[in-house]
């Protein structure tokens, strides 16, 4: 029921564990690539002076910080509620998701200036040879095998985390050849080829805090996890259910938790209304993905109609 997905069943505590454990297991062998990727990528840029390349560098940095807040969030996130966060700590990783934007602001405005000095004041072009280009062609075959890597786990693992890195690889890769282009361009006389790719450079990064923005900033002010009339739908699929009725929810999918009240004939005693509100709870978490689900219960009162008011509301 989380949008774009198809409905299905949400695996076992145990299975969860195995699942986390894989996706830990898969960063640290990324985050070991990515920092073979930095250690190349920075040399070169400092021995041929490109800045270029030394931002290309930052991003591939930024890359292995993702990495290693992937690792922290996985394990904290995974810790169950407790009496200080009865709620769980699913946004613990979107915390450390703006910690990367912050680390890509400073990394492009670093590049940006850069960029500016060297097109205004001018300066010594970058000292270009076949090595340069080697290395540099070498850090992106790696990273396409990364990005490659890192999207078939993350199908197979269920893995937002890894499909989101998986992305942002891929961005390092165009990054990496916009950058070779540049120095070919610089190599065929155009000086200040290299400061204008930094530019160029700067742009992608600002446009990857964006995208990283865009999905934390919702979770963060509890926008809703998923449309009412679809949960409403979905309830009110069971016979029992006559009528839902103030229905929320929030959180990101995986981590989401919802709220509402069914209403059932006033016949109904106890036992089995709360057995009508405890298969609604199991059915939600299991077909839609939420974490934990809080059911009220209310009876339908003589002589009313749930649908017809329900279509009043709607109205």
């Amino acid at each position: 029921m989380s949008p774009g997905t198809v409905v299905g069943p949400t695996p076992s505590e145990a299975g969860r564990d195995v699942r986390r454990a894989s996706v830990r297991r898969v960063l640290r062998w990324v985050l070991a690539a990515n920092l073979l990727v930095i250690a190349a990528k920075a040399t070169v840029g400092l021995r041929i002076g490109s800045i270029a390349v030394l931002g290309d560098a930052g991003h591939s940095g930024v890359d292995a910080l993702n990495n290693v807040v992937g690792l922290l969030a996985v394990r904290v996130a995974a810790e169950p509620p407790d009496a200080e966060h009865p709620y769980g700590h699913g946004k613990f990783e979107t915390l450390g998701a703006l910690a990367v934007v912050s680390f890509l602001s400073i990394t492009c405005f670093e590049l940006v200036r850069g960029a500016i000095l060297d097109l205004t004041a001018g300066g010594p072009p970058p000292e270009l040879g076949p090595v340069a280009f080697a290395v540099l062609g070498a850090t992106a075959a790696v990273n396409v095998a990364v990005a490659w890597g890192e999207a078939r786990y993350g199908r197979k693992l269920d893995s937002e985390m890894l499909r989101a890195d998986s992305r942002h690889t891929t961005a390092d890769v165009l990054v990496t050849l916009a950058v070779i282009g540049g120095l070919g361009l610089v190599e065929l006389g155009w000086r200040q080829g290299d400061a204008w790719l930094a530019l160029l450079v700067a742009a992608v990064i600002a446009w990857s805090g964006w995208q990283i923005l865009k999905e934390t900033v919702p979770v963060l002010v509890d926008r809703r996890a998923l449309d009412p009339e679809r949960i409403r739908d979905f309830v009110t699929d069971r016979p029992e259910v006559r009528e839902a009725t103030e229905i929320r929810s929030r959180g990101r999918t995986g981590e989401a938790f919802a709220e509402l009240t069914i209403r059932v004939d006033s016949d109904k005693n106890v036992r089995d209304a709360h057995l009508i509100a405890h298969q609604v709870e199991e059915a939600l978490k299991a077909e839609g993905g939420f974490r934990d689900v809080v059911v009220h219960v209310e009876p339908v009162r003589g002589g009313e109609d749930p649908g017809r008011e329900a279509a009043t509301r709607r109205g």
